[in-house]
């Protein structure tokens, strides 16, 4: 998909399954339902939906999904469904493979979004699974995955990390920072204190990925949090300031985790938020 001089392509990891109640907070399970039907465990089917940007000098990957480095037990526990590699999707919807990758970005360092940074070598050793690549993440996002809060730390495994930086790949970054031209990070407190989002503007055309802070289409209505978020005030906050602007200029906008419509625009509606889907950036 052409967007201004740029091309970007949507690559999804594969399918898996988190708790329902957790990704929904506060919300009542006979309202999430109506759109995220729970199978006998309560989980929801989601999706990790990363984004390839070729800007002619660089070919950049935003997140690398959930990784292929999982026990059959954890497998089960997050229904991980995997028809194809992350490589695999890249080749055949982006046409790169792992070793063109120039620049790799992770939001943040939870497992779901960064699990395809590293992979499995012939020894069984976690290694940069992108081996060309510079890979960027939030200075501060790296001290908090590094020392995280009971609360969080399941979701971070230094596997993930580590390896990069013993091969030097890692590159630590400011809260806010430009990627290339068009392209940049944002942190936006809620999910944790040093998550980020990203923007990419060029035509006239705004991209925004929301990552955790709105994972999926259901997550537009300022109050639909999920229970995983560390400070939810501050994501009823952003949410206030991002989406509505989001509607007023018209951005198209990512939701990461959605399995079916990871691209929508928001559109205000009765004096209410909702989104749209849209097929394509076009």
């Amino acid at each position: 998909m052409k967007f201004g001089d740029y091309r970007v392509e949507i690559v999804p990891d594969c399918e898996f399954r988190l708790d329902g109640g957790a990704m929904f907070g506060v919300v009542p399970r006979n309202l999430w339902s109506q759109t995220f039907p729970p199978d006998e465990q309560n989980r929801i089917r989601m999706n990790m939906n990363c984004v390839f940007i070729d800007t002619g000098s660089e070919k950049i990957l935003i997140e690398t999904g959930i990784g292929d480095k999982w026990s059959e037990k954890h497998r089960a526990m997050f229904g991980i469904d995997r028809k194809r590699s992350l490589d695999e999707s890249l080749q055949t919807i982006a046409g790169v493979n792992a070793n063109e990758v120039t620049i790799v970005i992770n939001t943040h360092l939870h497992f779901d979004h960064a699990g395809g940074n590293t992979k499995l070598d012939q020894s069984g050793t976690p290694a940069p699974s992108f081996p060309n690549a510079r890979y960027f993440i939030s200075g501060a996002e790296y001290e908090h995955a590094e020392a995280p809060s009971e609360r969080d730390r399941a979701s971070y495994l230094a596997e993930n990390w580590q390896p990069l930086k013993a091969s030097g790949q890692m590159e630590l970054k400011d809260a806010d920072y430009e990627v290339m031209p068009g392209l940049r990070m944002e942190t936006h407190a809620g999910h944790n204190r040093s998550m980020q989002c990203w923007r990419l503007d060029r035509g006239g055309q705004t991209l925004f990925g929301f990552a955790d802070l709105v994972p999926t289409r259901a997550h537009v209505p300022f109050a639909w949090i999920m229970g995983y978020d560390l400070y939810p005030i501050e994501t009823l906050e952003a949410k206030k300031t991002l989406l509505p602007r989001a509607a007023r200029e018209g951005w198209a906008c990512l939701f990461y985790h959605d399995p079916e419509q990871p691209l929508g625009r928001i559109v205000e509606d009765t004096g209410k938020l909702r989104p749209v889907a849209l097929a394509t950036l076009a």
